[in-house]
């Protein structure tokens, strides 16, 4: 380490401070690394400086922690040396999409006859990029090879398309049968399956295959707050901080062709067979919701977690607060540990205002 040249955090790696604890997040490399709030301070008051400069700040009190403190972090190339500190610019956290609707979740079951292809049509013209489509019972095969061949034909804009269906006798076959011909479908998860298997794409299929015995009985199964879907990336830190996470430009359908935010979301916006979606976000209680960022939400604001976290606004810790922490979050930032948001008994009325005990009931 060059103790006499000023030390600069790499534009790519971003502070977050939470109530307890902070987190420096590399959003090219996508590594989150947890570190104390005296470190965070440290690094926000004294950048451009150099560290025998910092040392005689705090009047060689605790030269032994500085050092351990920057070694880590040069080890980690969060920080580099340099004379020239005013070239380097700060990243702008703006974040825009030219999209008017960027991802969709289109929902089906066994009994559900809306009109797909006009939604589809609809999403096309709000230049709509991503679709997740989810069947939560009987695989509707038929349905799914109807809306993939309609995105084949037409001239659509969406680029990706993700499959939610439970497991059926036949269904590897049907996957080696549509993977040449819907080169859109970037990621198939299979539910209920009798064994757990990952398929990375390859030269044979460009899909994401994802087999679990795991069951999603409904869209209920929606909002859990994991590490596991934790995403440090310029994209998803920069919506975070300025959007909600998980519901901005987003529409969906749910099974019964009811136009919302979300499938799993109380509020509906009329059937899609008679309104259009395009007077839907014309709607701003529809759109209000796409602003609740996490620095605006109880509890989620103070965790150092928040921006490469997922959020959820269908299942709330107080179904009557719209910026109430997501219910199936099991995460204390004060206290740094996570549990299990299931068995908590302080969320059992809301579990209950839901509906929710089916998904809360162990295997």
């Amino acid at each position: 380490m060059k103790t006499n040249i000023p030390f600069k955090l790499f534009a790519n790696c971003i502070l977050v401070k939470g109530i307890s604890r902070s987190t420096i997040c590399d959003l090219q490399r996508n590594d989150v690394r947890v570190i104390p709030n005296d470190l965070y301070d440290l690094l926000i008051e004294n950048e451009g400086k150099t560290i025998i400069e910092i040392k005689e700040l705090y009047e060689n009190k605790f030269d032994d922690i500085i050092e351990e403190y920057f070694q880590f972090l040069y080890d980690n190339e969060f920080i580099f040396f340099t004379k020239q500190t005013t070239i380097f610019p700060k990243l702008s956290m703006d974040w825009s999409d030219s999209a008017i609707i960027n991802n969709s979740i289109i929902d089906i079951d066994e009994n559900s006859n809306y009109d797909i292809v006009n939604i589809l049509k609809q999403l096309n013209t709000l230049h709509c990029r991503h679709l997740e489509i989810r069947n939560f019972n009987n695989a509707r095969v038929n349905i799914l090879e109807d809306i993939l061949s309609f995105l084949n034909e037409s001239e659509s804009t969406i680029q990706s398309v993700e499959i939610l269906l439970p497991f059926f006798k036949d269904i590897e076959e049907w996957i080696t049968s549509i993977k040449d011909k819907f080169l859109r479908v970037d990621f198939i998860r299979v539910f209920k399956s009798p064994f757990n298997q990952n398929r990375v794409p390859n030269k044979d299929c460009k899909a994401h295959i994802m087999f679990t015995k795991q069951n999603y009985i409904s869209e209920l199964c929606c909002g859990k707050i994991s590490q596991k879907f934790f995403s440090a990336n310029m994209k998803a830190f920069t919506e975070s901080m300025n959007y909600n996470s998980c519901l901005n430009k987003k529409l969906s359908i749910d099974k019964n062709g009811i136009i919302k935010n979300c499938p799993s979301m109380q509020n509906g916006y009329g059937s899609s067979d008679s309104v259009r979606l395009e007077d839907v976000i014309s709607d701003s209680n529809f759109t209000k919701i796409w602003n609740i960022s996490k620095d605006k939400i109880s509890v989620c604001k103070d965790c150092e977690f928040r921006h490469i976290c997922t959020d959820c606004r269908a299942y709330t810790e107080n179904p009557e607060d719209e910026f109430s922490k997501p219910l199936k979050c099991g995460y204390n930032p004060k206290t740094n540990e996570w549990s299990d948001w299931s068995t908590n008994p302080l969320k059992e009325k809301a579990i209950s205002f839901y509906n929710l005990q089916a998904v809360t009931e162990k295997p």
